[in-house]
């Protein structure tokens, strides 16, 4: 089974590939986990990479599709995987639809103005590195756990998220429409406790 994950940033991708890979044994293949093993292990593609990357640029499309395309290739991909982070844009998409057919792209959808007050609300403590929501910890300063200091990270601020959603928007949303045309989108509530999304998960998987 060959599953594409898509959903902007804050709908719980990371959680529920995680657990998805666990539940049905696929590896999950994140786009950041691929260039950092890549660039650590000074393979071509990551020599070339971190060229772009130290020079403060994006990464061209045809180099992440190769990382993409020699991951996939490996043996405990043989019965399937699960991309989180790739494709990012209807070319890549079609990049990847040449060289594999994906059964399902499962798209997580929460409502953008769900997501800015679900990330700008995001507080990290600088001691543990735990990570909390005002939802529950309200306007302190002071890290629950140990503390510590808590701080905004830079890419939590409104600007940056604002930002980001805007990207999204207007580039890997239109995957949404790429992978409805071509009959393998589901999307499922993403606006709901984590527990109860991955048993819509469940439910869309087990019933292809």
């Amino acid at each position: 089974m060959k599953i594409i994950l898509l959903g902007a940033p804050g709908s719980g991708k990371g959680t529920q590939a995680f657990k998805i890979s666990e539940e049905y044994g696929l590896p999950h293949i994140s786009t950041g986990d691929m260039f950092r093993e890549n660039i650590n292990n000074k393979t071509e593609l990551g020599v070339i990479a971190k060229g772009y990357i130290d020079a403060g640029q994006l990464c061209p499309d045809e180099v992440t599709f190769q990382m993409v395309k020699e991951r996939i290739s490996r043996k405990d991909c043989e019965k399937g995987f699960l991309l989180d982070g790739f494709p990012r844009t209807i070319a890549q998409a079609e990049a990847l639809a040449s060289v594999c057919k994906i059964d399902l792209a499962l798209n997580i959808d929460i409502p953008l103005e769900k997501l800015f007050k679900r990330l700008t609300g995001r507080r990290n403590c600088r001691s543990c590195g735990e990570s909390f929501h005002v939802d529950y910890i309200g306007d302190t300063k002071i890290c629950p756990h140990c503390g510590g200091e808590l701080y905004i990270r830079d890419d939590d601020n409104e600007k940056t998220v604002a930002s980001r959603l805007q990207v999204y928007t207007e580039k890997t949303a239109a995957l949404i429409g790429y992978y409805e045309k071509a009959k393998v989108l589901k999307t499922v509530n993403g606006d709901l406790p984590i527990e109860e999304v991955f048993e819509e998960i469940k439910r869309v998987i087990n019933g292809l």
